[in-house]
């Protein structure tokens, strides 16, 4: 259980097979997160609002046996396409960094085993929620760097 815990965490971090979110962050600048690609129904900002709210809300589930679900899509993405400073992305870069941790390190303990449900009303299991996080983050990266791409920010 050890060896696959490690491979999910392998793919939390950034996967194998696309390029970590961690990686896209050096090819843009706070004037160009709210920019919003031809053709686009979104932004760089937009969509990692939404990979970082859901992450979060994924961990939630996790740890709160209290859990009550946000409203979507309303809650899911930011109210309008605006970052206000370098320091409001800051924080929202910082906040997912640290809720992913937050998640590797609560997979990593022993006690915590990926095949039992995690509360009593679902069947869901620790294991089914880090694949919708793998999943999902996987996702929007490749949007992300759609967005680069189309920006001509990044130069494959």
């Amino acid at each position: 259980m050890e060896e696959i815990k490690n491979q999910l965490i392998k793919h939390i971090d950034g996967g194998e097979a696309f390029m970590p979110v961690d990686k896209m962050w050096d090819y843009i600048s706070l004037k160009n997160l709210c920019t919003r690609p031809k053709d686009l129904p979104y932004s760089f900002y937009e969509i990692f609002y939404h990979m970082r709210f859901a992450q979060k809300d994924i961990l939630d589930y996790i740890l709160d046996e209290d859990y009550t679900s946000n409203d979507w899509p309303q809650d899911y993405w930011p109210s309008e396409n605006n970052l206000k400073s370098q320091e409001e992305w800051d924080v929202l870069v910082l906040k997912f960094k640290e809720e992913r941790k937050q998640l590797i390190n609560y997979i990593l303990r022993k006690e915590h085993d990926l095949l039992k449900p995690l509360n009593s009303d679902t069947k869901h299991t620790l294991l089914r929620e880090i694949l919708l996080v793998i999943e999902h983050n996987a996702y929007h990266s490749g949007q992300l760097l759609i967005i680069l791409r189309s920006l001509g920010l990044y130069p494959a």
